[in-house]
């Protein structure tokens, strides 16, 4: 499920490019990238609760996720800054910011609900799965763990009731009224405080620690995010939907449960926007059929779970998080030099693959694994017995 939304973000992207015709005539039909933006989340919600409840422990948690996401992060992100110095990709905007605070924003993964603009445009659903870690482990310091259905209800009814309330914020909003430095600097002091205390051995640290970043997460997603408050509230929504499912395959709660969960979170994202109406960049009709395809998509894998899968898909669900973060550098490269096509051009379209592609086999080969497995090794050392 991850490769194939992996390929269809990189598709969505690279139809700016590429493809420009067909997107215009696409998007507000069916809005691709929400689709797989959607279908991750769902995914990581079903996996990120085993990551940490196999382990039982908050801290070789945090180190298997430390090494999963940020060896490659650290050297996609040096890649697109060379492309940059040698005059072949170009950097963002970032305003007023000074170098160290878009630096320390984005060391957090948490820039985007930082009032920080993204290096690069899709890191910031990165931010959103650092929210979902850190109310991973506020739960599970508490015990609640296993209240992922309720969890996804109240966000999923949050949502509904901020749109039909007419309740709308300005992106950033708490940037705008504390300032994006002072918040980036109590921001990231808090998350490393939350994470260490989280991770110690004395049950009221890890307590505290727990419910602090739980916090964090929680004011940061509905008062500081660049989507809509309700938007944010339907990712968290999801997210707890895709662990509500698998709290019932572990027997941990019903299907009927995980059934009614999914019932109130689709009918309220599909109403909030419904109600929420068509934008400049955004078309009601686009992001509901996204947002149930991707629901049913992961039905569907949910279903061939105990299945023969082609081996081509799960090599492409192994890959995917290289094929997500190694893409816009090379799109970042090809708008600075080749320059984007006017008119479709489907050649163009498959080459991009044909390259991304056993790129993102060699990243995951010689940056990933190897992240993957120190990490192993360090969680070993400090696993206690």
């Amino acid at each position: 499920m991850r490769g194939i939304a992996a390929l269809v973000v990189v598709f969505d992207h690279s139809a700016y490019t590429f493809m420009p015709d067909f997107r215009r005539e696409l998007m507000p039909q069916f809005n691709t990238s929400r689709y797989g933006i959607m279908v991750f989340f769902l995914v990581s919600g079903y996996i990120i609760p085993a990551s940490l409840e196999r382990r039982g422990c908050v801290q070789t948690f945090w180190i298997g996720r430390i090494f999963r996401l940020y060896p490659l992060w650290a050297a996609v992100v040096t890649m697109f800054l060379a492309a940059t110095l040698l005059g072949v990709a170009e950097l963002r905007d970032f305003g007023q910011q000074s170098a160290a605070t878009v630096a320390v924003a984005h060391a957090t993964m948490l820039q985007e609900l930082l009032g920080t603009p993204n290096l690069l445009l899709i890191l910031w659903t990165l931010s959103y799965e650092m929210s979902f870690y850190l109310l991973c482990v506020a739960l599970f310091t508490v015990r609640l763990h296993q209240r992922s259905a309720a969890v996804a209800v109240i966000l999923a009814v949050l949502a509904v009731v901020s749109v039909m309330a007419g309740v709308v914020l300005p992106a950033s909003a708490l940037s705008g009224l504390v300032g994006t430095g002072p918040l980036i600097a109590v921001a990231s002091i808090v998350m490393v405080v939350a994470i260490c205390c989280a991770s110690a051995r004395s049950p009221v640290l890890r307590g505290f620690g727990g419910v602090l970043g739980g916090v964090l997460a929680l004011a940061l997603v509905p008062l500081n995010g660049t989507v809509p408050l309700w938007e944010g509230m339907v990712i968290l929504a999801v997210v707890f939907l895709g662990t509500a499912v698998y709290r019932a395959e572990n027997g941990q709660n019903t299907w009927r449960c995980a059934a009614g969960t999914a019932g109130v979170v689709v009918a309220c994202a599909v109403g909030s926007a419904y109600r929420y109406g068509d934008g400049d960049h955004f078309t009601r009709r686009g992001w509901i059929v996204a947002f149930l395809l991707a629901v049913l998509t992961f039905g569907a894998g949910l279903a061939w779970r105990r299945r023969r899968v082609p081996r081509m898909l799960t090599g492409w669900g192994t890959i995917s998080y290289s094929v997500y973060l190694v893409h816009p550098v090379l799109l970042g490269v090809i708008d600075s030099t080749i320059g984007r096509r006017r008119h479709d051009n489907l050649a163009l379209e498959v080459a991009l693959f044909a390259v991304l592609l056993p790129l993102s086999m060699l990243t995951y080969r010689y940056i990933e694994a190897p992240g993957q497995t120190w990490g192993r090794r360090l969680a070993r050392r400090v696993q206690p017995p």
